[in-house]
């Protein structure tokens, strides 16, 4: 069994960095506009940080979960976490079942704390698999890797499609329940498809504290496991899901909870946009996946691109800091406003703009 999910985590990755695994659709932003502002601040002093978890972050970025359980995942954790420590953001891993279930594969996930012990990181363990261990269980990943918060990912479209996946997923949301006797921040993660608000709700019901809508837009896993099992079922849902923008909107309309938006998110103006919407932060994937491979120093020029790009966008709209974004005037269009209208969310609201 553990030979199989350590064969699986690498053509995972090799597909990742081979193929095109990215949705034909987009991730909605380009239907939310910004509106220009004439700035009265002085670029200089523009703060993008914000407090994440009660821990100070130098920008509203996290490495979104990439891998972990075998040789190749060592080098490109060390490598996020080194530039997770350079930026001061939070780094996720990727599931860490492998290492709960067989100590041997351990030493890709502890890498990252060797790293550095003052970094923000998330562990992750999938939902379908919390009936699979108990929670002294889901306290070792916790603390293989001192984790300040854990990522519970919701992957159903994934294990559906794959031959060897979990198709259970019944009596799952109890066990989140539980978790909640371990004392850390619960963020539940889709893996592609986003959350709609009625789901949303009932993670709520169940005592999460937030949740990581993870749309649709960016890499999904109907593509990936298509190159894995070349099964055509899986082609007719490359477009599966519900759009980041929107599933961000969703779940802010339908929850209390903090959200962050990730999928597709591949600039700083669109970070800029989710937060202008609402999210606590945005989650990177893939890109840098493709760069950790080669060297820690390649992420952090990436991330810092984007950390720029946001910066000029707060310029652009007169925020000088992360709370004043989030209050700036939003244009929501085309097929975003639609759904919206359909789903009965008040469009406005989401605008801060009379139309």
């Amino acid at each position: 069994m553990v030979e199989e999910i350590c064969r699986r985590k690498i053509e995972h990755i090799k597909i990742c960095l081979e193929k095109n695994v990215e949705s034909e659709e987009t991730n909605g932003f380009e239907d939310i506009i910004l509106i220009h502002r004439i700035p009265n601040i002085n670029y200089e002093e523009i703060d993008t940080s914000i407090s994440f978890f009660g821990k100070r972050i130098s920008a509203p970025i996290i490495i979104s979960p990439i891998t972990g359980g075998h040789e190749l995942s060592e080098k490109i954790n060390r490598n996020l976490a080194l530039a997770a420590k350079e930026l001061n953001i939070p780094l996720a891993v990727g599931s860490q079942r492998i290492a709960l279930i067989n100590k041997e594969y351990r030493k890709s996930f502890e890498v990252i704390r060797e790293v550095s012990e003052e970094i923000f990181v998330i562990a992750n363990i999938g939902i379908a698999q919390l009936k699979e261990f108990s929670l002294d269980k889901i306290q070792e990943a916790i603390d293989m890797i001192d984790a300040n918060a854990i990522y519970i990912h919701v992957n159903p479209l994934q294990e559906v499609l794959q031959k060897e996946g979990d198709k259970d997923f019944s009596n799952c949301l109890e066990k989140i329940d539980d978790i909640k006797q371990l004392n850390i921040p619960i963020i539940v993660k889709e893996v592609g498809s986003g959350f709609c608000m009625e789901d949303a709700r009932i993670f709520e019901k169940y005592g999460v504290d937030a949740i990581d809508v993870a749309g649709l837009g960016g890499t999904n896993f109907a593509i990936v496991e298509y190159y894995r099992s070349k099964s055509i079922i899986s082609k007719d849902f490359f477009n599966w899901g519900i759009k980041t923008a929107i599933s961000l909107i969703e779940c802010l309309e339908g929850t209390k909870l903090k959200v962050i938006a990730s999928g597709g998110i591949r600039n700083g103006v669109e970070v800029a946009k989710a937060i202008a919407l609402g999210a606590y932060a945005v989650g990177i994937a893939l890109p840098i996946l493709k760069l950790a491979v080669h060297s820690y120093e390649d992420v952090v020029k990436y991330l810092r691109n984007i950390i720029e790009q946001l910066k000029i966008s707060m310029f652009l709209t007169n925020s000088k800091n992360i709370e004043e974004l989030k209050k700036v005037n939003i244009i929501n269009k085309g097929f975003v406003k639609k759904w919206l209208e359909n789903r009965g969310i008040n469009v406005k609201k989401y605008a801060k703009r009379k139309y």
